[in-house]
């Protein structure tokens, strides 16, 4: 089964984080007027799946927190009920018809929806006939996380995929399938990497969380999740004068308002113009 467009955002619901965080160096005065925050001075982010059709195969790009949410984090991270599944089902598709589960990386926000829980309790793949492809270094990042990201990885949401066999480790940028590739942008997290999809003429390429939200186009904001700010602040700068250059589709995962658009450049003026996918 196939659905209808090539290219689709799937929406798994939204996440609330903490504004200063999502900001990092910058302070909250730079950009209170621009985001609207709760009384806990939280910011409503999306959690923006993507869904590809290569070759015939039905690939989806990050798959949000998942069902599978522990309470606490329902309260702490104002989540709602996950929607990955319901968004497949518009699209004419189940979890059986998913041909391939692309990681930006294993953090749970993007991870979560990769495992289930089953009728006995057991936590298994939700996606029972898929590749699910994740760079090594990432791997090895979560599978033994240190203090600062070991509350963002939790060994449910990957181990069952090893577990089952359908995990594909993958050693740095790589073509999975002709005209989709991976390419690693390490700041955020080691291993992280972006996803470049060509379709017709056009490249769409799926940021994971090197440029989380439409606010992190300002080289200057990088959360402060970011593993090594410095090494996003070069990533993100390179990335976003090519996506200028080449007339690049942008998705954002934690993008709110705006999901995805173009970044473009008039005189000195640099702008988004915003895309509905």
């Amino acid at each position: 089964k196939m659905m209808s467009t090539a290219v689709k955002i799937i929406s798994d619901g939204v996440i609330k984080f903490d504004g200063g965080t999502m900001f990092g160096q910058v302070p909250k005065m730079a950009w209170e007027n621009n985001v609207v925050t709760d009384r806990r001075n939280r910011i409503t982010l999306g959690l923006n799946c993507l869904l590809l059709q290569v070759c015939g195969r039905n690939i989806l790009v990050d798959t949000g927190v998942g069902s599978k949410d522990v309470d606490n984090d329902k309260e702490s991270l104002g989540l709602v009920p996950s929607r990955l599944l319901k968004g497949l089902k518009l699209a004419g598709l189940t979890p059986k018809d998913i041909h391939g589960v692309i990681l930006s990386h294993l953090h749970f926000d993007h991870s979560g929806g990769c495992t289930r829980l089953d009728r006995t309790g057991n936590t298994v793949p939700t996606f029972p006939k898929a590749r699910y492809y994740v760079q090594e270094a990432c791997w090895r990042e979560a599978r033994s996380p240190n203090e600062r990201c070991s509350a963002t990885h939790r060994p449910d949401n990957f181990l069952p995929i090893e577990q089952r066999g359908q995990l594909e480790l993958l050693d740095g940028d790589t073509e999975i399938f002709p005209g989709l590739n991976v390419v690693v942008t390490d700041g955020h997290a080691r291993g992280h990497q972006m996803v470049m999809f060509n379709h017709g003429g056009e490249r769409v390429v799926f940021l994971g969380d090197i440029v989380p939200t439409p606010h992190h186009l300002n080289l200057q904001v990088i959360s402060a999740f970011d593993n090594s700010p410095e090494v996003t602040l070069e990533q993100k700068r390179d990335l976003l004068a090519q996506a200028q250059r080449h007339g690049w589709l942008l998705v954002f995962f934690h993008g709110y308002d705006t999901r995805a658009g173009y970044w473009e450049r008039r005189g000195n003026t640099e702008y988004l113009r915003p895309v509905a996918l």
